[in-house]
């Protein structure tokens, strides 16, 4: 018998949801149909896939608000916030119709023996593992690419945003995508082991760099599978001049919003050593003080909503706990939200200057301090990581602007914006231990489907005259 798992509210502790996660043999069953729904599914017309998908995107604005309700009891975050992931999810379509005719369409051209033409076609069957950060958001982005150009999924959602997941997959099927083209598979890590141990043709991963890091191992012997994945980091924000509020406006939304659990948040923050460097961190403290925290519907609307859980919780307290022990500098603690559940904390901000700290991703509300003497030190602290997924700049000068966009090693390269903002017709996606080299978003549609080239005539035609060395 299959095990049962909940899904929690992390701002209430209720009950939002109850199923069985899928067994090895449940996953077996679901990549044999999306197999066997495949050949149909790709035979259908471009324009035809991306008619459904157009109703897909009109189904989820139908459902717009019970979704949007749905991601933020499920998550913890804001209303107001899941609101504008379900809107991404919506916009995810056109951007990859768009996308798919740019990056992965067709192209002919007339030669002196016929046409040589360029087609790509689908890999075929696709398992999907979503993340509970962007429950909606992130998994859509690898779905509906996939879809487009004529895979079939299976998708796990994490097991902590189950519910999402179920509806976004009713969506895909009141919209007209075959049952057996887009299939749910609930569960935990046991469940996506038993998915990525079948007959996949790929794996589309949003998660840890640690899982990831297991996948490049896993398949390492299975080059037929292509693996896109979308990892973590710990990314280096440079405030150097400015208006200190205004710095701390950009930090603080870099580095706390989604309770920083958003793989592009800022965990480095690197100062200038001084008084320049010290306004901009008493800055961002003062700000962060102000931040309003509470549940998804709480009114007046707050800034960030708690972690995923207490156990969450409890892991970022662990590592905040040893950068103290090696000589972290409190500035302001983290610490429990009095009155509320577990999984509510309070932003940390830790000085670690001149301390050889764990190059970790802490994936909670927590930023870390480092005051260099110059920009030559600043640069070298902004690529010491294994990381490279995001990297911003607060500066209103441009010739360090333009030494820092050369010099960043990181897939998102931001001047006076949070690093947190990625545009959505552009890549997303980092190098180093925060990718493998498969960018997402508007790039999704390079790892949906494989080049074909060809050249053709329309008839046989004898080519012995061609060749060279025939008697």
């Amino acid at each position: 018998m299959s095990a049962s798992f909940v899904s929690i509210d992390p701002a209430s502790g209720e009950t939002i949801w109850e199923g069985a996660a899928a067994s090895a043999d449940d996953c077996a069953r679901a990549v044999a149909a999306a197999r066997a729904a495949s050949l149909a599914w790709a035979g259908q017309s471009a324009d035809g896939r991306i008619a459904v998908l157009q109703r897909y995107a009109a189904v989820l604005g139908e459902r717009q608000a019970a979704l949007a309700e749905t991601i933020a009891r499920e998550t913890g975050k804001p209303l107001w916030e899941a609101e504008t992931e379900v809107a991404s999810m919506i916009g995810k379509v056109g951007i990859s119709v768009k996308a798919m005719a740019e990056r992965t369409g067709a192209r002919e051209s007339e030669t002196a023996f016929g046409r040589a033409r360029l087609d790509h076609r689908p890999h075929g069957v696709m398992a999907v593992l979503g993340p509970y950060n962007f429950p909606g958001h992130l998994p859509n982005g690898h779905i509906v690419p996939a879809l487009l150009a004529g895979n079939t999924i299976v998708f796990k959602p994490s097991e902590e945003t189950p519910l999402v997941g179920q509806l976004l997959v009713e969506a895909l099927h009141a919209a007209g995508v075959p049952k057996d083209a887009a299939i749910l598979v609930q569960g935990g890590r046991d469940t996506g082991a038993a998915l990525v141990a079948q007959d996949i043709d790929g794996l589309l991963f949003t998660g840890s760099a640690g899982a990831g890091a297991h996948f490049r191992r896993l398949f390492a012997d299975r080059p037929e599978v292509i693996l896109a994945l979308e990892l973590g980091g710990n990314n280096p924000l440079v405030a150097w001049d400015g208006d200190p509020d205004a710095a701390a406006s950009i930090i603080v939304a870099s580095a706390f919003i989604t309770a920083g659990q958003r793989c592009s948040c800022a965990r480095r923050l690197i100062v200038p050593a001084g008084a320049a460097g010290d306004k901009i961190v008493d800055a961002v403290a003062a700000l962060t003080d102000r931040l309003q925290i509470g549940a998804w519907d709480d009114a007046p609307e707050p800034f960030m909503g708690p972690l995923i859980s207490g156990v969450a919780a409890g892991r970022a307290a662990a590592q905040v706990e040893t950068l103290v022990g090696l000589g972290a500098r409190v500035i302001r603690a983290f610490e429990p939200v009095v009155g509320r559940p577990a999984a509510f904390v309070r932003p940390a901000i830790l000085d670690v200057t001149g301390l050889d700290v764990p190059d970790e991703e802490i994936f909670a509300p927590v930023l870390q301090v480092r005051r260099v003497a110059g920009f030559d030190a600043a640069m070298g602290a902004v690529n010491a990581t294994r990381f490279g997924l995001s990297a911003g700049l607060i500066s209103d000068d441009d010739a360090m602007w333009a030494r820092f966009r050369v010099e960043a090693r990181a897939g998102v390269v931001n001047r006076n914006r949070a690093i947190t903002g990625a545009s959505s017709d552009m890549p997303f996606g980092g190098i180093g231990d925060s990718g493998n080299h498969r960018p997402s978003a508007y790039y999704a549609a390079d790892y949906c489907a494989w080049p074909v080239a060809t050249l053709e005539a329309d008839r046989v035609v004898d080519q012995l005259a061609t060749l060279k060395g025939v008697a």
